[in-house]
């Protein structure tokens, strides 16, 4: 009893010290990284001397509960000065410019109804193009400059408002859904609207490109409007305006990535899956619209995914690529399928996203992060080093943060597997440090090495806290190529996770991580993982936080609302053919094994992962007498927290149930930390 006194005196002193020398230290705070600022290119003047982007503000934890505040700005690319595209009064949304750059188009409410405005000077004296009866959704310019196309969701009739008005608006389950229709609108020389074709209207319009020319339209469709649809069965029809048909319609399979017209009009090119059964976009394509015939453009048994592709000229393709943790921007000619390498993320040192660019191929601008950095907009001339043109976070600059590196392990099955460990502040070789392990979602995503850190994966955070942090790019993410991919087909939560153990054994042995205190935290298959290692896993983690994590796998199939995308990308078969290893495969399987402080959170109006699979896994462990279990849910939220509330909760919750367990080392058969963390979130009363 003495020994176990004076352990926990000591560890209580240590934290006490490493706190202070972390606030000597100026380490990020939860307070500082809550309200970190983003950014996006939205489009590049023609002339590439102009650029539009956006800028985006996190909520104050006093402000009324909502997302982000956005705001559009305009930066001259010589000068580099910026200021608001739009004025308070304006209050304008999806900003782009004509094709000769003369006038400018956006979206602005029209009694609570977006329509189409268009401004060639003052944006405040703009004038109203459309009159869609249900608003607008989502529009582009014709290049002719002479009109828009646009779509815009079914109508509400009105023997069903009275229906609901009167009680009986009954819910039909994926019936009776509102479909996004194609319209196509002509203007006169004065922007007043001549003509107003509906194209579409037995399909749901999902997105669409015109070709240079505006003779064509190609656009995806399904059947309804479902997130499963769209995941999966999108096809891409070409539209002919002058004839007004559809006149091909491709065989593109499984998912699907961006699309453009080569610059005649013959060719397009879109970024897809390779086969039905690829969790992710990762090849590039050319379709032929004479004859519908598509060519694989992608290297065989390419080691990166292929995520964006637009046309340099009618010759050549450029393509946004991912190898591993860097993504690379590439060049493809067409006549001997020649690559080559235009701008590097590794040599560059920013992890930079698809690009916009002028229309002479010369001028380039991407949001971009590093490790040091959260977000920011960079130029590039095609061939010097990448300028930054914002400064969105210069108070990052004042922080010690942790070092972060790219690390590489070998599995037990001896593939080799990458990611990326951070630091502590103040980390010397040789001492131990309790670790956290961060898992992405998917698993058809990856970690890059950038900015890493977000509300509910606050990785700066914890290393100003004394951790080391993990993000591993275990099987099955992207990156690595198809094959790479598939090894979590059929397998959930096989080699996947083990890849994430054997991680864990790898920072033990080489990098300093303290066998007893490890903890986890992932959203949606990243707290499939947390909850795995909750259960199954369980010797091997003291915490996790199971944030909208999957925890039955059969009643997951049943609830979601991408069971085909579950179906053909992972499971591959039947849940008939699989009831067996779906159950075994599951965190509540192993639920009463479990040793593992468990934090599990999520949003109430979940349609991925639903709220029940929380509760399941939850119930489970309370049934089975587990001491440190405890289960929040943010109501109106669905598969991530959109409202800074339930942000700045899954923050300061997460941080202090791993330091009470993990850091801390308190008893599992103990008080769990406080419920009521209200005097953290920095409100005013």
């Amino acid at each position: 009893m003495k020994t176990l006194i004076k352990t926990s005196s000591m560890l209580a002193f240590l934290f006490i010290v490493s706190i202070l020398n972390s606030k000597a230290q100026d380490v990020l705070t939860p307070e500082e990284l809550i309200q970190l600022k983003s950014s996006r290119c939205v489009q590049m003047h023609p002339d590439g001397k102009q650029l539009i982007y956006t800028v985006y503000t996190p909520r104050t934890p006093n402000e009324k509960p909502g997302g982000s505040h956005v705001e559009y700005n305009l930066v001259n690319l010589d000068t580099k000065e910026s200021q608001p595209l739009f004025t308070e009064e304006t209050k304008g949304s999806s900003p782009s410019w004509s094709p000769d750059g003369k006038t400018l188009a956006f979206k602005k409410k029209v009694d609570k109804l977006y329509q189409i405005f268009v401004s060639t000077d003052n944006v405040d004296d703009a004038i109203q193009v459309s009159m869609a009866k249900n608003g607008v959704n989502a529009f582009k310019w014709n290049p002719d400059g002479k009109g828009f196309a646009y779509t815009s969701t079914t109508a509400t009739s009105k023997k069903e408002k009275e229906l609901k008005k009167r009680g009986y608006d009954f819910i039909f389950y994926e019936e009776n859904i509102k479909n996004d229709n194609l319209f196509l609108i002509e203007i006169d020389e004065n922007f007043k609207q001549t003509k107003e074709t509906q194209i579409t209207e037995t399909v749901n319009i999902w997105d669409f490109n015109f070709d240079k020319q505006g003779k064509q339209l190609a656009y995806t469709a399904t059947e309804l409007k479902l997130t499963d649809q769209r995941y999966m069965f999108r096809k891409l029809h070409i539209y002919d305006i002058e004839n007004m048909k559809v006149k091909q319609v491709l065989k593109n399979i499984g998912k699907l990535g961006n699309y453009a017209f080569s610059p005649d009009g013959t060719q397009l090119v879109y970024t897809g899956a390779f086969d039905i059964n690829d969790h992710a976009v990762s090849q590039v394509y050319k379709a032929t619209i004479a004859d519908g015939s598509i060519t694989n453009l992608t290297p065989e048994k390419y080691k990166g995914h292929i995520t964006w592709a637009e046309w340099k000229n009618d010759k050549e393709v450029v393509c946004l690529a991912h190898e591993g943790v860097y993504p690379k921007l590439y060049t493809l000619t067409l006549k001997n399928m020649k690559r080559k390498l235009l701008l590097d993320a590794e040599t560059s040192e920013t992890i930079f996203g698809s690009p916009v660019f002028s229309s002479d191929f010369k001028s380039f601008a991407f949001s971009g992060s590093t490790p040091t950095d959260m977000s920011n907009i960079y130029t590039w001339n095609g061939k010097d080093d990448l300028k930054i043109v914002t400064d969105l976070n210069p108070e990052l600059r004042k922080n010690t943060l942790g070092e972060q590196e790219v690390i590489n392990f070998t599995a037990r099955d001896g593939l080799n597997i990458e990611g990326m460990l951070m630091k502590p502040v103040g980390y010397k070789a040789g001492e131990k440090y309790p670790l956290i392990v961060f898992v992405h979602g998917g698993p058809e995503a990856h970690h890059s090495n950038g900015w890493l850190s977000g509300y509910s994966s606050p990785g700066q955070v914890m290393a100003g806290n004394g951790y080391l942090v993990a993000y591993f790019n275990y099987r099955a993410s992207t990156g690595y190529g198809v094959d790479f991919g598939m090894e979590g087909f059929e397998d959930p939560a096989g080699k996947e996770f083990d890849d994430l153990a054997d991680g864990i054994e790898y920072l033990i042995k080489e990098k300093g991580a303290d066998r007893e205190r490890v903890g986890m935290a992932g959203g949606s298959y990243g707290g499939y993982a947390s909850a795995w290692f909750a259960t199954y896993y369980t010797e091997y983690v003291k915490a996790v936080g199971v944030f909208v994590g999957i925890t039955n796998i059969i009643s997951k199939k049943g609830t979601t609302d991408i069971a085909y995308e579950e179906l053909l990308v992972h499971s591959g078969k039947p849940l008939e053919e699989q009831w067996e290893m779906n159950l075994k495969q599951s965190p509540i399987y192993h639920a009463h094994k479990s040793k593992t402080a468990t934090l599990i959170y999520g949003g109430a109006a979940d349609a991925r992962i639903h709220p029940s699979q929380s509760m399941e896994l939850y119930r489970r462990m309370k049934m089975n007498n587990h001491p440190a279990v405890r289960l929040v849910q943010y109501p109106g939220e669905g598969h991530g927290n959109r409202k800074q509330v339930g942000r700045i909760d899954v923050l300061y919750r997460q941080l202090a149930w791993m330091n009470w367990y993990v850091k801390d080392l308190k008893p599992l058969d103990g008080p769990m930390p406080p419920l009521d963390i209200s005097d953290q979130y920095g409100l005013d009363w």
